[in-house]
């Protein structure tokens, strides 16, 4: 897991493709509530005039990782260590959960949590590569063009192959500008990583339904891209 340092209190939501971010448990539930509580996994949030118990955030990685499709359990686990999840007390969820259904797999996610993934897309198409068995990307790499620095969602710097997630939403106007302008904006991005040398792949929603199509692009990309031994 990667992830910034802590700030105290922050709590800001997952992004959640299925689940909520937290588990809320009924007061049926006192012995499971009770035993959660002693080992800290628990926090209490206001449902009305009430205080409901939910599980902690780190503990909701640890239970979706368990749970969920892998590639959705990392979007949670991403998203949880952007809003501040303790990497170090997953891990220790992790270990207190060991022997019960999904762990092993639930390893293999919180292994690969980055809080340095900033959308849902990049975090399935994180998990693609990686169950596709291709070599890991660096996240976020900063390439220097001739207009400016420019941070790649997942690169592989060796190979000056970068894969760059677009969100419709980018395009969408309002907060995020004029779309006419967004739209040329990326492509002289796009011109000037060329420029330096990158081959830039372009992912879209559509894409990630189709692992298999997906990762063979990336793999060809790669073979074509190998450095070459002198």
């Amino acid at each position: 897991m990667t992830t910034p340092p802590r700030r105290p209190g922050d709590r800001r939501g997952l992004t959640a493709p299925v689940v909520p971010p937290a588990t809320l448990f009924s007061e049926g539930r006192r012995g499971e509530i009770a035993a959660l509580a002693a080992r800290g996994a628990l926090e209490r949030v206001r449902r009305g005039v009430y205080l409901a118990p939910v599980t902690t955030l780190e503990r909701t990685v640890v239970d979706c990782a368990r749970t969920l499709a892998p590639d959705q359990a990392l979007v949670i686990a991403d998203s949880a260590l952007r809003g501040g999840a303790d990497p170090a007390l997953v891990s220790t969820i992790l270990e207190e959960s060991a022997g019960r259904r999904g762990v092993r797999r639930a390893r293999e996610v919180v292994g690969l949590a980055d809080a340095r993934a900033e959308s849902a897309g990049e975090s399935v198409l994180r998990w693609i590569v990686h169950a596709a068995g291709l070599p890991a990307p660096e996240i976020g790499l900063r390439v220097p063009t001739r207009r400016g620095d420019s941070w790649l969602d997942l690169a592989w710097p060796g190979h000056r192959v970068a894969l760059e997630f677009d969100g419709a939403v980018k395009y969408s106007g309002g907060e995020y500008g004029d779309p006419t302008r967004r739209l040329f904006d990326e492509k002289l991005r796009q011109d000037a990583l060329e420029e330096a040398g990158w081959l830039v792949l372009r992912v879209v929603w559509e894409d990630l339904l189709r692992p298999e199509v997906l990762a063979a692009r990336i793999r060809s990309a790669l073979r074509a891209r190998a450095p070459r031994s002198r």
